[in-house]
């Protein structure tokens, strides 16, 4: 027997020690209640917690109401992957298959975006979306760049780095003063935002969120935040975390008109050399999105999937597929 039910409260949960457990494991920032209540209050997400009990374990499902019987992740442009959480050992596939098929009372239509493949989270999914009666598709929707470290100090990783980054760093890199800091400094968080002002960057989504995170990881020493100075000016700036051997990128930039000391380079590499030969990371990741620059310093990409699940019998998905349908027609009739 599994037992659905929903949370608008996570430290409720947090308190009871079954789900209080699977939070407390979680491995990266996306998986944990902090982040999701961030989203929460910084950026206008509405959540929607679902919590299945069986005989072996739990599901968490963290969703997001986006109204009319849709649902997403509790995710956005901060996060880099989106997952549910499962109790080690437990019957995945039944109980997530439970949350769904409970969601379908009051839901026609899931779009689970950035779901990654490498741990089975999207095979998982699709397959219990399935045998809860939902009609499924897959299509990848985004790459993640990462790193294995497998063992190398920083400068046997730069060793097989492409010849132009290598002779960028050598040329420029001694003009260009890096600090690495581990903890949140108000001093140095205006010099990020004042870097990322001046940046190609554009508006931040939401500098209270972000900001939020920087404090909460440095005060739990996961913070690995970098800046760039040349004649003792900022200009540029770079929001690592490092947790359970892996170091996560959230955020780069550098003033435009400090391109030519190709600060953010320099600024990479010694952060790189922090997270590679201190903290001992075996994977950094470098969050979504298939830049050319990723490419120099990473050497693997992953996918992350969209699984789209529909409820087959409702009215509103024939209506949402015909206009799908519709607009596709559309530029082929004025073509013709």
């Amino acid at each position: 027997m599994i037992a659905v039910e929903y949370l608008s409260d996570l430290r409720k949960a947090c308190a009871d020690p079954a789900p209080g457990a699977l939070l407390a494991g979680a491995e990266a920032p996306f998986d944990r209640a902090e982040w999701w209540e961030g989203l929460v209050r910084y950026c206008g997400l509405t959540p929607l917690y679902v919590l299945a009990r069986g005989p072996d374990g739990m599901a968490l499902v963290p969703l997001a109401r986006i109204g009319n019987g849709v649902a997403a992740p509790l995710a956005n442009w901060y996060s880099f992957r989106w997952r549910p959480l499962v109790s080690p050992g437990a019957d995945a596939t039944a109980l997530l298959a439970a949350v769904f098929r409970d969601l379908a009372r009051h839901h026609w239509r899931l779009a689970l975006d950035h779901v990654p493949a490498e741990d089975g989270s999207a095979t998982l999914v699709a397959a219990a979306l399935r045998e809860a009666g939902w009609r499924v598709t897959i299509s990848q929707g985004d790459i993640n760049h990462v790193l294995p470290v497998a063992g190398r100090t920083f400068a046997e990783y730069l060793a097989a780095r492409p010849g132009p980054l290598r002779s960028t760093l050598k040329r420029k890199g001694g003009r260009v003063a890096c600090e690495v800091l581990p903890r949140f400094s108000a001093e140095a968080w205006a010099a990020y935002e004042a870097v990322y002002a001046a940046s190609w960057k554009g508006e931040e989504g939401s500098p209270a969120f972000l900001r939020a995170f920087a404090e909460a990881e440095g005060e739990a020493g996961r913070l690995r935040l970098g800046i760039a100075r040349v004649g003792g000016e900022p200009v540029a700036a770079q929001l690592w975390t490092v947790e359970a051997g892996t170091a996560f990128i959230h955020k780069l930039a550098y003033r435009e008109d400090a391109r030519a000391f190709s600060p953010g380079t320099a600024l990479t590499a010694a952060l790189m050399t922090r997270v590679i030969d201190e903290d001992h990371v075996d994977l950094v990741d470098f969050g979504t999105g298939d830049d050319a620059y990723k490419r120099d310093w990473m050497e693997q990409a992953r996918p992350r999937f969209r699984v789209l699940a529909l409820k087959p019998a409702d009215p509103r998905t024939w209506a949402w597929l015909a206009g799908k349908a519709l607009r596709r027609l559309a530029p082929a009739a004025w073509r013709g």
